[in-house]
């Protein structure tokens, strides 16, 4: 089981909510779980109903069997002065360059730095002990940027390479890339049955490859159910009207004539869109990758929907393994 899980996707497609699920579903049966979220838009906090992460591992939520959810929302700016700590024990320096505007040039101007930070405190939570030497955290789950930045994101090796070929920071890219690179990790890819997600993720499952970053499990989110299939859509259609307004007056319907039209049309709308996912759901098979769907629920996306999803997650196994 990797236990570091990455999950990236479209804007849009719910990765966030995936990634949230994840964190729940792995936290079963006594396990901790660490749910990180790097990009600063608090949609960790907005989902579980909680005020919003400090810079600090913090229990958002308990998980069947009495395991435990933890929430970090890593603030780059406070990465940096950890790290200056860290290998320069730099702590009171490092606040005065805060103050003078340093460290926001710093974490600005070299975005592979920054990333490096993103990261590095990701990946010490998951190589992080406690005393009597056991894994602080059983998983770590990061909500990572959308699937055009996020082999970027991981590949921080190369960006840094640019800046520096030793040195601490150096190191600690080094160090990254070797949790990241590792069998311990995977990076996951949720998407949508439309066109346009279906080709972000085939797109970034290909730059993953490229830069040799462990591609995990494709996950299809929101799926609907199908209510219709072809061949009840044409048995409803053309000479088949007068059967439907019968139909549909035996079943007390006032003014089943002017049903019909409207109901087809409802019908064919619903076989177009059956259709189209089955096109798509081709393409992901072309892929080889393994691919789990999960329902789509609700309008909008409640607590209480946040732990049916991750009982989906529970549902299907050891899907993450």
């Amino acid at each position: 089981m990797s236990r570091l899980q990455v999950v990236s996707g479209k804007g849009g497609t719910g990765k966030t909510t995936v990634a949230a699920a994840l964190a729940l579903a792995l936290a079963t049966e006594g396990k901790r779980t660490l749910l990180v979220e790097v990009e600063g838009r608090q949609g960790i906090a907005r989902l579980f109903e909680t005020e919003a992460l400090p810079y600090e591992e913090r229990k958002i939520a308990v998980a069947s069997g009495g395991g435990e959810v933890y929430a970090l929302a890593i603030d780059a700016e406070r990465a940096l002065l950890d790290y200056l700590q860290m290998f320069y024990k730099l702590g009171s320096a490092g606040r005065a360059l805060k103050k003078l505007g340093a460290i926001d040039f710093a974490t600005t101007i070299a975005p592979g730095v920054r990333d490096v930070l993103l990261t590095g405190k990701a990946c010490e939570a998951v190589r992080r002990r406690d005393k009597q030497g056991r894994f602080a955290y059983d998983y770590v789950v990061m909500d990572a940027p959308p699937t055009g930045r996020v082999t970027r994101f991981l590949n921080v090796n190369d960006e840094v390479a640019g800046l520096a070929k030793i040195g601490p920071i150096y190191n600690q890219a080094q160090a990254v890339m070797r949790v990241l690179k590792s069998p311990g990790t995977a990076v996951h890819m949720v998407t949508l049955l439309e066109e346009m997600p279906v080709q972000e993720t085939a797109d970034g499952i290909t730059e993953l490859k490229a830069a040799e970053l462990p591609v995990g499990k494709v996950i299809v989110n929101q799926v609907r159910p199908h209510l219709l299939d072809e061949a009840a859509v044409r048995a409803a259609a053309g000479d088949r009207r007068e059967e439907v307004a019968a139909s549909l007056a035996t079943a007390g319907l006032a003014a089943p004539a002017k049903l019909v039209g409207p109901l087809l049309d409802q019908a064919a709308e619903h076989a177009q869109r059956v259709e189209l996912e089955r096109e798509q759901r081709a393409v992901l098979a072309r892929l080889g990758l393994p691919t789990y769907e999960l329902p789509f629920i609700g309008e909008g996306l409640d607590l209480a929907g946040l732990y049916r999803l991750a009982g989906e997650l529970r549902h299907l196994g050891e899907v993450f393994a």
